[in-house]
């Protein structure tokens, strides 16, 4: 389901907020970036128009964003790349 056009509780956004709030304290300040932020928000959204309701769930969605950005990021040090 897009988010797109979902309506959401004053208590459902406020807990998005929330879980968005506690992944981004546990990104490292140079991952703590606009960019991945939305990013973050959207996966929260989109688990939230799926009924989703676990702040740990949502958490996770949002987390992961960061390790599929992380991915293909360029500031991997020479030792870790596979290349």
């Amino acid at each position: 389901m897009n988010p797109r056009g979902a309506v959401f509780q004053p208590e459902l956004i406020e807990l998005m907020m929330l879980v968005l709030e506690d992944a981004t304290a546990t990104l490292l300040e140079s991952k703590r970036t606009s960019a991945i932020k939305a990013e973050m928000a959207s996966n929260i959204l989109a688990g939230a128009a799926k009924g989703e309701r676990n702040p740990e769930v949502l958490k996770m969605r949002a987390l992961l964003t960061v390790v599929d950005v992380s991915h293909y990021s360029h500031d991997i040090s020479p030792e870790r790349r596979a290349v």
